[in-house]
């Protein structure tokens, strides 16, 4: 059939389809409900397993650092406090330097085959960490895992904008950051299994590592193989699918991932101040995420053994999880204000560490609860990337935007574990959480208004927004053709 026949069946089979033709674009039938419900279905069934489960892995990888401390770590490679909070920050400081040779990489090869490659080389070096025998060997070893993951992040946050429509975006982030939760709960009961078995002939905390790092690779060799870049990639879809997923992508005027990289993207990334408070967010939002690693060494401190301690631990993990579906469904009730959710979730970990710097090592189980709130930094996490997805546009514009972001992200996971050196109650980290919570309080009503204000202009222009797909021109592969920024497409509106 050519592809002159071929459309014309796809047209007539639209219209003998029951239900409303929701999305029509330049030469193209529309779609169904039913149709769209259908193909989302299947994103969910494959798109999101593949990320849920690397970014599983991935944060697995990075708490078992906290694991490995209370089971002799620190012991096993004589580290001071200081070189402890150092193998912390040098994971980060890998991935900071990592981000900028990303940024172009992601915008000019395909991008979950280089994310793929990059999981597999990660796993790798994860086995790698029970090798070492002093800091110095640790410490590089850390260095490298931090540069090697550092894609995984900003191009999670590509993919699910490249998959899905805005308002698709805050559930679907927070089904991926979930994951950060799940491996919290799952690695304290991994590290507890592995720490009872007392027959191990070598220490239990590098049992762990070799056992991340060997899971990592299967799942790197297996998102490699059968993740798709895209809807013309989409080998779980039919060709009528794949028509609808375009159209879908063209309701947002979306243009899926394109190998280029501009330049004047890049000028106007670089000049946008949305841009900036988005890498704000990621200095502020991390820079009390110490408090996952040190975490346990708190409940430590307070008599318990190290099983007992792994066993405490992990409901911080269900209570993020919690949290974090607790600001999903307020957004979902109230869908343009998500900057209103984000600054209901900061409440809840402020307290948490307000808790944490006035309780007595007494209050046992207050510490305990105190930590697991102060843990529950995904939440506000989950949203601000949600709403960085959502409102930025153009290849090589969001890329840079998600980097920012991560690039604040290791700034902010860099700095933040030197201030946690004085145990048992780490006093100056505490602080610095309190005071960071406050700032991101700050720069989140700063970008609402940015927003809104941006907003208001454009209307003032008299120029509509909303889903505008019969406008958008087509390419040969089904995606829409110009590669606009959001400052370009004068009919986009940014969420808020």
């Amino acid at each position: 059939m050519d592809s002159s026949k071929e459309h014309e069946s796809f047209k007539n089979e639209a219209q003998r389809t029951s239900g409303e033709i929701i999305g029509v674009c330049e030469g193209y039938a529309g779609y169904t409900a039913e149709e769209e419900k259908a193909v989302l279905r299947k994103i969910d069934m494959v798109i999101l397993p593949f990320m849920c489960f690397v970014f599983f892995l991935q944060y697995l990888d990075k708490q078992s650092l906290s694991y490995a401390a209370v089971f002799g770590l620190r012991d096993d490679l004589n580290l001071t406090s200081s070189e402890y909070s150092w193998t912390s920050s040098i994971f980060y400081v890998g991935q900071l330097v990592s981000e900028y040779p990303f940024i172009y990489l992601m915008s000019r090869l395909p991008l979950t085959k280089f994310v793929g490659a990059t999981v597999i080389v990660w796993g790798a070096i994860c086995m790698c960490l029970a090798a070492p025998k002093n800091f110095a060997g640790f410490a590089a070893v850390r260095f490298l895992l931090g540069f090697s993951e550092g894609a995984v992040s900003p191009a999670f946050v590509t993919i699910t904008s490249i998959w899905y429509r805005k308002k698709e975006h805050t559930t679907r982030t927070a089904l991926w950051i979930t994951m950060n939760g799940v491996a919290q709960v799952v690695g304290c009961l991994l590290m507890y299994g592995i720490g009872k078995n007392g027959s191990l002939s070598i220490a239990p905390w590098r049992i762990l590592f070799i056992v991340c790092g060997a899971l990592t690779v299967v799942a790197g060799i297996g998102f490699f193989m059968l993740m798709p870049n895209g809807p013309k990639d989409a080998w779980f879809l039919n060709a009528r699918e794949k028509e609808v997923l375009s159209l879908r992508l063209a309701q947002d005027r979306e243009g899926g991932d394109k190998t280029s990289f501009s330049l004047a993207q890049l000028k106007e990334a670089m000049l946008d101040p949305k841009a900036w408070m988005v890498f704000w967010f990621g200095v502020l939002v991390t820079m009390q995420s110490p408090v996952l690693t040190f975490a346990s060494l708190v409940i430590q401190s307070i008599g318990y053994s190290k099983l007992d301690t792994m066993l405490y631990t992990a409901p911080s993990g269900a209570v993020q999880i919690a949290m974090l579906w607790i600001g999903t469904a307020l957004v979902y009730l109230v869908p343009r204000q998500r900057t209103l959710v984000v600054l209901a979730l900061i409440i809840p970990p402020l307290i948490g560490c307000v808790f944490l710097l006035k309780l007595d090592v007494s209050a046992q189980w207050g510490l305990i609860v105190a930590s697991w709130m102060a843990s529950c930094i995904t939440a506000p996490w989950s949203i601000l990337l949600s709403l960085s997805a959502s409102n930025v546009k153009g290849n090589t514009k969001r890329s840079i935007v998600n980097t920012m972001f991560f690039i604040g992200y290791c700034a902010g996971c860099i700095g933040g574990p030197q201030l946690w050196t004085h145990s048992p109650r780490y006093t100056e980290g505490v602080i610095t959480g309190i005071v960071t919570w406050c700032l991101l309080f700050v720069a989140v009503i700063v970008y609402r208004v940015l927003c809104t204000m941006d907003n208001k202009n454009r209307d003032a222009e008299g120029i509509s927004g909303g889903d505008m797909a019969r406008e958008v021109e087509l390419d040969e592969n089904g995606l829409p053709r110009n590669d606009l920024t959001d400052k370009e497409d004068r009919q986009f509106r940014y969420v808020w």
